[in-house]
């Protein structure tokens, strides 16, 4: 047997037909069969079986993104992690909302929920997206844009259509990572080129606005996105670059037990003199890393912490300075970074 709750959310999250529902009835009967311990199927087991029979053509369309992340390891502030709760919260009241309430019918339109986030590269956008997809235990897909837009005509209509058809068989989070290409303000026509383009955001709006499933979007500027588009979205949300605490926060988050620390590195100069995202901050300390198990001792110092930062600095333009590093610019020099 399995808890009511249990089922319930299974049935709002997974869009079955009555085959699948049957074989995923199968199969659990065929686990609790094997099973040695035959207590309640967990909710876990019902995820698992009705995510299996959900599998569509997603895979040639877009990358799965993997789900390794709770909403414990989010680093953000607390209004933006309290507005991520109310996300999760929403996609986890649809049914109650829209069928038991009857506001879809009332409301018109489809149950879907819609999420824009915007922020700077690296502020945990993306990171964010996987954590409600873990949460809610559905699979999410980033799409990639570069394989949707077409230069022929219709092509691209075509490709949002497998997109979304896809997406409804699958059960999964439509996850447009930089949409800003894709969802960008309709141009001014000048020409037949401008006026087909202003026709695939006019398609793209519908099916967002039909669909009845999770979507999330990204983009680095909210401002570029058209107000068409955010005037259907429940939820925008920004993502700021993180503060001095947030910062060191995430440098000791980045290092566990097992990792060998020398004892001179200084968490707090690193947040205090380096205004860089989670995501700067994860590529310097990867880099760190690496040059640490490449040595003789296997050991991060801050030699290697200030080299790996001076190197991030560099890759983004900029030029590593004693405005930054103060007293440990010399390491900057003595490595050469």
């Amino acid at each position: 047997a399995a808890d009511v709750d249990d089922v319930a959310a299974v049935a709002d999250y997974f869009q079955l037909g009555y085959q699948q529902v049957r074989a995923a009835c199968d199969e659990l009967k065929f686990r609790y069969a094997l099973a040695e311990d035959r207590r309640m199927i967990s909710r876990e087991q019902l995820f698992t079986v009705a995510r299996q029979q959900s599998y569509g053509d997603m895979g040639e369309l877009a990358d799965r993104v993997s789900k390794d992340y709770q909403l414990a390891d989010l680093v953000l502030p607390n209004v933006i992690l309290a507005r991520i709760k109310e996300i999760i919260s929403a996609i986890k009241s649809r049914r109650l909302v829209f069928e038991q309430w009857d506001l879809q019918r009332r409301m018109g339109g489809a149950s879907g929920i819609v999420s824009l986030f915007a922020g700077a590269s690296g502020t945990g956008k993306t990171m964010t997206a996987s954590v409600i997809a873990n949460e809610i235990g559905l699979d999410l897909y980033r799409i990639e844009l570069s394989g949707i837009v077409s230069k022929y005509i219709g092509e691209t209509e075509k490709n949002l259509d497998k997109i979304f058809d896809a997406a409804r068989k699958a059960n999964c989070i439509l996850f447009f990572d930089e949409a800003d290409a894709l969802f960008g303000k309709r141009s001014e026509v000048k020409d037949a080129h401008d006026r087909y383009a202003n026709i695939e955001v006019a398609y793209l709006l519908q099916k967002i606005e039909n669909h009845d499933g999770i979507v999330i979007l990204t983009t680095n500027l909210a401002k570029s996105i058209d107000q068409a588009f955010t005037r259907r979205m429940q939820f925008i949300v920004e993502f700021p670059r993180p503060d001095i605490a947030h910062r060191e926060k995430l440098w000791r988050g980045m290092f566990g037990d097992a990792v060998p620390l020398a004892a001179d590195v200084d968490f707090n100069f690193l947040a205090r003199q380096l205004e860089n995202t989670g995501g700067d901050i994860k590529n310097m300390v990867l880099d760190a890393a690496l040059m640490a198990a490449a040595s003789e001792n296997k050991i991060i110092d801050m030699g290697l912490l200030v080299r790996a930062a001076a190197r991030q600095m560099m890759k983004q333009g900029k030029v590593p300075s004693a405005i930054e590093f103060k007293h440990y610019f010399s390491l900057v020099d003595n490595t050469g970074a």
